[in-house]
């Protein structure tokens, strides 16, 4: 089984465009003045929480399984 696949939005309007598949907006460091520590804080806060079970917004979208695979099986065209 793959590992889940947490998603970071390096900009605001892409996560306004996409908040239904980005799991965190790192935009808001320029548009909102947020600290990189407290940036770090969240993004460490959902890594716990997604690594204790909680569902990525690609898991709850059902691509969780085939959106990050770190090694093909078998024949690779």
């Amino acid at each position: 089984m793959p590992t889940p696949c947490i998603k970071l939005a390096t900009n605001s309007d892409m996560y306004g465009r996409m908040t239904g598949d980005m799991d965190i907006n790192c935009g808001d460091i320029v548009t909102d003045g947020v600290s990189l520590a407290e940036k770090g804080d969240e993004i460490f806060e959902v890594f716990l929480r997604i690594a204790s079970g909680e569902q990525s917004k690609s898991e709850q979208l059902g691509f969780g399984g085939a959106e990050f695979v770190p090694w093909q099986l078998g024949v690779v065209l």
